[in-house]
């Protein structure tokens, strides 16, 4: 007997920092929102568990209580270091609020699924999408999950990584697209008092790319790599490209004598490249966001932020437009990303270029490291304190633009309902 089909405004799929931004942000505008996993939470994910201004900003937004996510640790100051050897300390505003943290993903992710299902949206775990299709009628999405179910539903935003099963599934993948970026990671326990900065190496072999070592409470970090990929390299290669970073002095120095390996070293793609994608499908019916909308930086690798910077916009495109104009949505949605993000993307890409070679990267730090004031507003431009191409986009000036407060000045009670009457009322329901 067949199972029910499972029906909603709004199905989200991939319970990610996009997917749950996504999530939230519609169930508090009212709309109903299934958000599917093929994981179960908390689950491990590979990642840097490197939070910036941006990103934190955002989780602010959402209503997420860094004391519900065990591994958080913020982050005052950092250490850069290039090929030369020359180190520069960049210290973070200090104060009540936060600028940069840390914080394991399988606990941040695990505490923002909470977060969606208290706002309202229905969770739907251990489910992969295997099929999606338009239905006859063009009005609405259909959904296969590897149980037999049907999801019906007007919209999607496929949040679902960088080889989302659902832009595949509607023919819209790219073949042979391996990421831009391969990147690896590997936990570290006892390390010593000096880990507890957050370090970044200009390494000479990974340049553009770098090395790192994010702190994590009591005693860890999260200490890995990030390198551009080489054309021609195969997955295979990818996976296997492992960089002992223990076995260079400088590195091990840092996190001292007794620092241990703990757990397996793992390795992920990361995609970058927001500008040269396609970002919606189904005439509208489909927004991908975050990794799906290879919506990394260039520069760094992260992610996080514009992953619910992403996911967010796709929400409120597809909330003002309602579910009979979908072109109206994606339209929306693809000039948000063109006349913003898409625009800090080239502006990185075009940076990585001076850091791809030696000189280049020992002369960008000689210049960072001219004065209290270079070394300041650096590190608030390297976190993502405002965006990369802020100075070419108008529209996102503000009066406090490069003087804002961090996040979590106060760390408000989560948000579980509408955050204002108004946004529930005035835009149409889907």
């Amino acid at each position: 007997m067949a199972r029910p089909a499972l029906t909603a405004d709004v199905a989200v799929v991939g319970a990610g920092p996009a997917g749950t931004a996504a999530a939230i942000t519609l169930a508090r505008l009212g709309r109903t929102v299934l958000l599917i996993d093929k994981a179960t939470f908390p689950r491990d994910k590979c990642c840097g568990d490197g939070l910036t201004t941006a990103a934190l900003r955002l989780l602010e937004d959402l209503g997420l209580d860094p004391a519900s996510v065990p591994s958080w640790e913020p982050v005052s100051e950092a250490v850069v270091a290039v090929p030369s050897g020359r180190k520069v300390l960049l210290p973070l505003p200090t104060g009540s609020s936060q600028f940069a943290a840390s914080a394991r993903r399988a606990d941040l992710d695990d505490a923002l699924v909470a977060l969606a299902a208290a706002a309202g949206a229905e969770m739907v775990e251990g489910r992969a999408v295997v099929g999606a299709s338009g239905t006859d009628d063009g009005a609405a999405v259909g959904l296969d999950l590897d149980d037999g179910r049907r999801v019906r539903t007007h919209y999607v935003i496929a949040a679902d990584g960088m080889w989302s099963p659902v832009r595949k599934a509607l023919g819209l993948g790219q073949a042979g697209y391996l990421g831009d970026w391969q990147a690896g990671r590997q936990y570290f326990a006892a390390v010593g008092p000096r880990a507890r900065q957050l370090w970044v190496w200009f390494e000479p072999d990974m340049l553009p790319g770098y090395a790192w070592s994010f702190p994590l409470p009591g005693g860890m970090a999260n200490v890995g790599y990030g390198v551009v990929r080489r054309p021609g390299q195969s997955l295979g290669e990818l996976k296997g490209q492992r960089i002992d970073l223990m076995a260079r002095p400088h590195i091990a120095q840092v996190l001292g004598p007794d620092a241990v390996p703990v757990g397996t070293w793992k390795a992920w793609p990361i995609p970058a490249g927001i500008g040269a994608t396609v970002l919606s499908g189904l005439g509208g019916r489909v927004l991908f966001a975050g990794d799906a909308a290879r919506a990394c930086d260039p520069m760094t690798g992260e992610g996080i932020a514009q992953a619910m910077e992403t996911a967010e916009l796709a929400a409120r495109a597809i909330a003002a437009a309602g579910p009979y104009q979908p072109e109206a949505a994606a339209r929306r949605y693809q000039r948000q990303v063109r006349w913003g993000l898409a625009l800090d993307d080239r502006l990185a890409r075009d940076l990585s270029k001076v850091l791809a070679h030696r000189r280049g990267a020992t002369g960008a730090l000689r210049i960072v490291d001219n004065g209290p004031w270079f070394r300041r507003h650096f590190a608030r431009w390297m976190f993502e304190d405002y965006p990369r191409a802020v100075l070419v986009t108008p529209h996102r000036w503000r009066r406090d633009v490069f003087k804002r407060p961090g996040a979590f000045l106060a760390s408000p009670a989560p948000l579980v309902g509408p955050r204002t009457k108004s946004e529930t009322t005035l835009i149409p329901h889907v």
